[in-house]
């Protein structure tokens, strides 16, 4: 449900806040007051058009957010979910800002959005239902899903769409595979002898870079030999090398240190100095080159050549190489085995889709039971809304191919779609076919009051459902309004006291001039306000006693005046 409404700088409107009740709220207000322009406020925040025609004279930005209470909508929390949003206690503000001057934002939560998120999120929260907001209604998919929540078919629908899923998996690795069967004997021979390569090659993970050390000491072998021989001179322990020296002090130092005991720690450090030596002196023996072979450098540079070569056609390192050997003898496997995997998808395609033709089938026949059902019963409240004759048909055709023969879909055979013959004598027809405003939201008011429970939106907003109607009408427009609040939250913009009388919150809006600028204002009424609004509407005289009397009268009458 929406909870709270703040705009700024939006049309006539300065800086304005509205709380919302739950259940059933009207909006009054003379003609020209600005019932439209919160309407069109609301309806930039549910994803409408915009323009800098609707920022307030003035200004450089308008922005309307809004709180929604999302706690039970579970579509709504699975679309969150997904994108990682999360509502705080239960509760979630949408902000929309408009500027002049650049791009405008939106913002889920806490979380910039592309406006088409917006639009996605919005149709999950709020059903908009004014002259030219009607898409739900219009909507085909809409109409499926109408009848098949009315249907209790929701989730077998779903778990349908799911196998519907895997089937077209199925079919998409049937078509590779046929694919790739059609060009196997060039694919086959091209992986075959890439495999053949690579495993001939007997490559091994690290040896290109061992190879290029080993070939850098054999092309340096002198200079190698060279300076590790005078290192192993300079280091020996004869012939004046650092060791023979260091041995001497050693000797001297600990001779000493049995003198003076503070040289004890010098004896220990020129000790380890000396192990440290004679380790190096070992290092340096073993790493002195033996006699050059240039028939080994010969063979290292085959070596380095050959895994150049299949570096630059089958990958950036040895890695890769090895990767792309492991591939191609898989996937050289698995067109050797083409067939019998061919076989095999063949056979669980055709178990599949008569397992799903069975059950779309089942569900067609609980589609025209409950569609027959929901025919009557929308029938029957259009004609105790005003619309007496008017015939109502929820068409369930069969998908058909270009031949004829039934096609079955994500959601299974049927094409479902919402005709209405307002008056006698007329064919059914789409209900965007309908030029009434007032019409279309009493449609949308007998389908939603009879699909409450099944649908999740939590608010639903009237505009024109009052249009072209009155008397015994308009009193059961209220009545359904009252009745469709006890599982909505339902705001409705009306023009009848008949039908603001049956509310249980009531928000007046009011236009003033202050110091030569006009302003819109929203005001929650209640008590003596509200009786004098009610008579306003009543006789256009908020004062009369008359009209005072009989707005006492029907407030009384639906128990909605307490004081």
């Amino acid at each position: 449900m929406l909870e709270e409404l703040h705009i700024r700088n939006y049309a006539l409107i300065d800086n304005i806040s509205v709380n919302f009740p739950p259940g059933f709220c009207v909006l009054t207000g003379e003609t020209g007051a600005g019932k439209s322009i919160l309407v069109g406020a609301l309806s930039l925040l549910l994803g409408g058009k915009a323009g800098e025609d609707l920022i307030r004279a003035g200004a450089e930005e308008a922005e309307v957010s809004g709180v929604f209470r999302v706690g039970a909508n579970r579509d709504a929390l699975a679309w969150l979910a997904e994108r990682e949003i999360a509502a705080e206690e239960g509760s979630l503000v949408i902000r929309r800002v408009v500027r002049r001057a650049s791009r405008g934002s939106v913002f889920i939560g806490a979380s910039p959005a592309p406006l088409a998120d917006l639009q996605a999120f919005a149709a999950l929260l709020v059903d908009l239902h004014s002259q030219h907001e009607h898409q739900s209604l219009f909507s085909a998919e809409n109409h499926r899903r109408f009848l098949d929540r009315y249907a209790a078919l929701e989730e077998r629908v779903g778990a349908f769409t799911a196998g519907f899923s895997a089937l077209a998996g199925l079919r998409r690795r049937l078509e590779e595979l046929l694919a790739a069967q059609r060009d196997r004997e060039r694919d086959m021979e091209l992986l075959a002898f890439a495999a053949q390569e690579i495993d001939g090659a007997a490559l091994k993970p690290g040896e290109e870079e061992d190879l290029e050390r080993e070939r850098k000491i054999l092309h340096e072998h002198e200079r190698l030999s060279a300076h590790l021989c005078e290192a192993v001179e300079n280091l020996a322990e004869n012939n004046g090398g650092a060791l023979r020296f260091v041995r001497k002090a050693l000797a001297d130092v600990k001779a000493a240190a049995a003198i003076d005991g503070r040289l004890q720690q010098a004896f220990s450090r020129l000790e380890n100095l000396f192990f440290e030596l004679e380790d190096v002196s070992d290092v340096v023996k073993g790493c002195r080159p033996g006699d050059f072979d240039p028939d080994r450098l010969e063979a290292i540079e085959e070596r380095l050549a050959l895994i150049h070569k299949l570096r630059k056609k089958y990958g950036a390192t040895v890695a890769d190489v090895l990767a792309y050997g492991g591939e191609a003898r898989e996937k050289l496997e698995a067109l050797r085995n083409v067939d019998s995997e061919k076989d095999r998808l063949e056979a669980d395609i055709r178990g599949r889709e008569q397992e799903l033709l069975a059950e779309a089938a089942k569900i067609s026949e609980r589609r025209r039971a409950a569609a027959a059902a929901l025919e009557k019963e929308i029938e029957a409240a259009l004609a105790r809304l005003g619309m007496h004759r008017t015939r109502f048909s929820v068409a369930a055709a069969k998908k058909e191919s270009a031949q004829g023969k039934p096609v079955c879909g994500p959601f299974g055979l049927d094409d479902i779609s919402f005709l209405i013959a307002p008056n006698p004598g007329e064919p059914l027809k789409p209900l965007k076919a309908i030029a009434s405003g007032g019409e279309l939201s009493r449609v949308m008011l007998a389908i939603k009051t009879i699909l409450a429970e099944q649908d999740d939106i939590g608010c639903l907003i009237f505009d024109e459902i009052d249009s072209g109607i009155g008397g015994e009408v308009a009193v059961a427009v209220g009545e359904f309004l009252a009745k469709l609040a006890a599982a909505k939250q339902v705001l409705a913009i009306t023009h009848l006291a008949s039908i603001a009388a049956q509310a249980q919150g009531h928000l007046r809006v009011e236009k003033k001039v202050d110091e030569g600028r006009t302003f819109t204002d929203i005001i929650a009424i209640d008590g003596n306000q509200r009786i004098r609004e009610i008579a306003r509407m009543l006789s256009g005289e908020p004062e009369g006693a008359a009209s005072i009397s009989h707005a006492e009268e029907l407030l009384k009458k639906y128990s909605v005046w307490a004081k």
